[in-house]
């Protein structure tokens, strides 16, 4: 259920309210793409500025566009445990399969404390866990050491890596046998050479059948094959995540390609003219205005 290709899906807004309907047709797009898994309100579903309210809007909508053709993991993450956990019992409520947990952000908590809140979570509420961790948009993360302890605790079976360290997955694989999966679209391939399964990906809002071509490469385990995809997508995955902070350059792409709005909600803001440039010649470049 966790390994392969999984979507972390936008969120698009028209006139400031979600668009429900163009949130429709991107599910539809990636289903008929052949996506593993849809990831729905993490990072890139602009979830911090999201009412709670629309959160589980979401989550309810996904979970029952999908209809059960593939696993959605939600987000339901937040740095208070007790949000958290409802959330993860809405998800849990409304059908999604599993929940992505963020660790808690800005009140940087001691590694006993992502430790005690994860754990919390898991406890609570009988839904499978993936941990995200992604230290450079929450202040703190989680050391290898952490996330094999949890991976001890029922319910907890697999963490988004977003570290950007092998030496980090590297050593998470040496201690416990929990399922990596990449956070980074550039790292996918690198990553699964010290045991990745698979990613939970930002550029496959654009093109999902290329992004799980090369998963499905990596989970045959055709590395020399798979090196062909990683070359191919890399310089769409990497611009996707340094031209801007992610969602903005993802949301500018998808109105490009005339998928949705690249309409974001403050303090998020739309891709310079500039940056627009340098994006429209990597869409060109990668063929996809042919």
């Amino acid at each position: 259920m966790f390994t392969g290709a999984m979507v972390a899906l936008v969120t698009p807004f028209s006139d400031s309210e979600i668009d429900f309907k163009t949130l429709e047709e991107l599910i539809d797009f990636q289903l008929d793409s052949g996506i593993d898994g849809i990831v729905p309100v993490g990072t890139t579903g602009e979830s911090p500025t999201l009412s709670h309210q629309e959160h589980k809007q979401v989550i309810e909508r996904v979970v029952r566009a999908v209809g059960g053709r593939v696993p959605v993991i939600a987000g339901a993450g937040s740095n208070s445990t007790s949000e958290a956990i409802e959330l993860t019992e809405f998800a849990r409520k409304v059908g999604a399969d599993a929940t992505l947990q963020v660790t808690p952000y800005y009140n940087k908590p001691t590694q006993e404390g992502f430790y005690e809140h994860f754990k919390a979570i898991a406890d609570q509420v009988d839904l499978p866990v993936v941990l995200y961790n992604i230290p450079g948009r929450c202040g703190a993360g989680m050391t290898p050491e952490t996330i094999a302890r949890l991976a001890d605790v029922e319910n907890i079976v697999a963490v988004k890596e977003a570290t950007g360290s092998l030496d980090q997955a590297s050593e998470i694989a040496m201690r416990c046998d929990i399922t990596i999966i990449s956070g980074d679209d550039s790292l996918t391939l690198p990553l699964a050479s010290v045991g990745g399964k698979g990613v939970i990906s930002v550029v496959a809002n654009i093109v999902p059948a290329d992004v799980k071509a090369m998963t499905d490469l990596i989970l045959e385990g055709d590395l020399a094959s798979a090196r062909q995809w990683h070359k191919k997508l890399f310089a769409l995955g990497k611009n996707m995540l340094t031209l801007a902070t992610n969602p903005i350059p993802i949301k500018a792409a998808m109105a490009m390609l005339k998928m949705c709005s690249e309409e974001l909600r403050l303090p998020m803001t739309p891709l310079s003219e500039a940056k627009k440039t340098i994006l429209r010649k990597t869409l060109e470049d990668y063929g996809l205005f042919n």
